[in-house]
């Protein structure tokens, strides 16, 4: 799923606590210079005082997206944005005022000195924290997206100088793709060149690749096939504007290191729908873990007595980006259930091997196990993974590390989300499903067509099948 990062406010945590901080303590200071060395926190009127301002000032964070874009800032423009930010937060708290009656009972000395030491305060703490932000980019790749370049040997140089010169914090450009020559193994600019045309897609496949990003235009009918397999693996294709020859796919024009580019992804979200997400994921989160704490009771002595050894089993798997995390489960197998699977391959329903489904699979801890499968009650720990962040209450599912080796470039798509809970695989039938591209066609509907309500929609749907045993093994 294609998100534009700079324009989320979440992504700048950091200059939001440090801006509530230096806002406070411009209120201390200016009680100080009105009253002299006193506590102002003692009085219970700028106590409330604090806590009003540093909500307005989250508040107007949220909806003037008071950080957009602050990385690319020059320092006239992040004084003119810090003016207008701080002045918001301080109109904010003065209406407020207005209307619970309350602002008589505030120095308009202190507020007035409180608006103008935040502005210097704010100022000089963002100008500092941009600088840390930029030499810790520089010195470690660490988050920031994989980037590609595929472009043509006469227009490489100037091409990618132009984009070392342009990119910050969020890109880090790992290779160069030269169609009309194969260059493979040399370097422009110190980037390797990586592959050619006619290993492109296969280098592609084999290295994760979030985004690409190209100005080729000698001949768009070679570059053309490339952008159309980027696009079937779920890579953000960046297309300078003047030379973009893209009919189809969902586009947003934007600058990229420099460059007005179209930018071709398979869907977009924005912040509020992320957050809204997110909050959904945290509360969902808790009251699953809560609920997996009072299963374990009941659960974990049932597992433990049909087959000693471990309650909860743990198994790393493929998740956003080609990322590996550890899901938990309750253990529904006995323990040397990944040894007999190999065993076992020849009964797998879904024949393409891209998962494993059979009927009667013996390696299920008989009672206990067929039962939390079929109520699945085995899959509460993963709450756990929901909180953490590295799964979402409704997604796609993760595959192991043997079914992502086996995955074609269509197939990738669907890990351009996180992976879920539950999502429209598994509400869809599951285990009535045994075509793995008829998966991925479901998971590609919920990723083209998300949204919030969607995601609603599916938990209703799972709660059902969770009662009805529907679609479960």
């Amino acid at each position: 799923m294609y998100k534009k990062r700079s324009s989320s406010w979440m992504k700048h945590l950091d200059f939001i606590i440090q801006d509530v901080f230096c806002i406070q303590i411009a209120l201390f200071v200016a009680y100080i210079f009105r009253n002299g060395l006193r506590n102002p926190f003692s009085e219970t009127i700028y106590q409330q005082m604090m806590v009003i301002v540093a909500i307005t000032d989250i508040v107007i964070v949220f909806f003037a997206q008071s950080y957009k874009g602050i990385l690319r800032r020059g320092y006239f423009k992040e004084f003119k944005e810090t003016i207008y930010h701080v002045s918001l937060t301080i109109t904010g708290f003065i209406l407020f005022s207005f209307i619970t009656k309350t602002g008589e009972q505030y120095s308009r000395m202190i507020v007035i000195l409180m608006w103008e030491i935040s502005i210097i305060l704010c100022y000089i703490t963002r100008i500092y924290r941009k600088r840390i932000i930029k030499q810790r980019a520089l010195a470690s790749g660490k988050g920031r997206k994989s980037m590609i370049v595929i472009i043509d040997r006469e227009s490489a140089g100037k091409f990618v100088s132009r984009i070392c010169r342009n990119n910050f914090d969020d890109r880090q450009l790992n290779g160069i793709i030269i169609l009309d020559e194969d260059m493979t193994g040399t370097k422009i600019c110190e980037i390797p060149v990586v592959a050619s045309k006619e290993t492109a897609v296969a280098y592609m496949c084999q290295n994760w690749v979030d985004e690409v990003i190209t100005a080729y235009h000698d001949n768009q009918e070679e570059l053309s096939p490339i952008l159309e397999d980027c696009r079937e693996m779920g890579i953000t294709v960046h297309t300078a504007i003047m030379e973009c020859g893209l009919d189809s796919g969902k586009k947003k024009i934007e600058n990229v290191c420099g460059y007005t580019a179209v930018t071709s992804y398979v869907s977009a979200s924005s912040n509020r729908q992320i957050f809204v997400k997110r909050v959904m994921d945290i509360c969902g989160g808790v009251a699953g873990c809560l609920i997996t704490l009072v299963l374990c009771i009941f659960v974990a002595p049932a597992i433990f007595i049909c087959s000693p050894g471990p309650i909860f089993f743990s198994q790393t798997r493929v998740g956003k980006n080609g990322k590996l995390f550890k899901i938990y489960k309750f253990r529904s197998m006995y323990m040397d259930a990944e040894e007999r699977k190999k065993e076992l391959m020849e009964n797998n329903k879904i024949k393409s091997g891209m998962m494993f489904k059979m009927d009667n699979d013996p390696r299920i801890i008989k009672g206990i196990g067929h039962f939390i499968r079929k109520t699945s009650i085995d899959e509460f720990p993963q709450f756990f993974n929901v909180l953490k962040g590295d799964m979402s209450l409704v997604g796609t599912r993760p595959p192991t590390i043997d079914e992502w080796e086996k995955y074609n470039k269509h197939h990738r798509r669907r890990m351009a989300i996180k992976p879920g809970l539950t999502g429209m695989w598994q509400v869809s039938g599951r285990s009535e499903i045994t075509d793995f591209d008829e998966v991925v066609a479901l998971d590609t509907k919920y990723i083209t067509e998300w949204n919030i309500g969607l995601d609603i929609k599916i938990l209703f749907k799972t709660v059902a099948i969770l009662f009805t045993g529907k679609g479960s093994q």
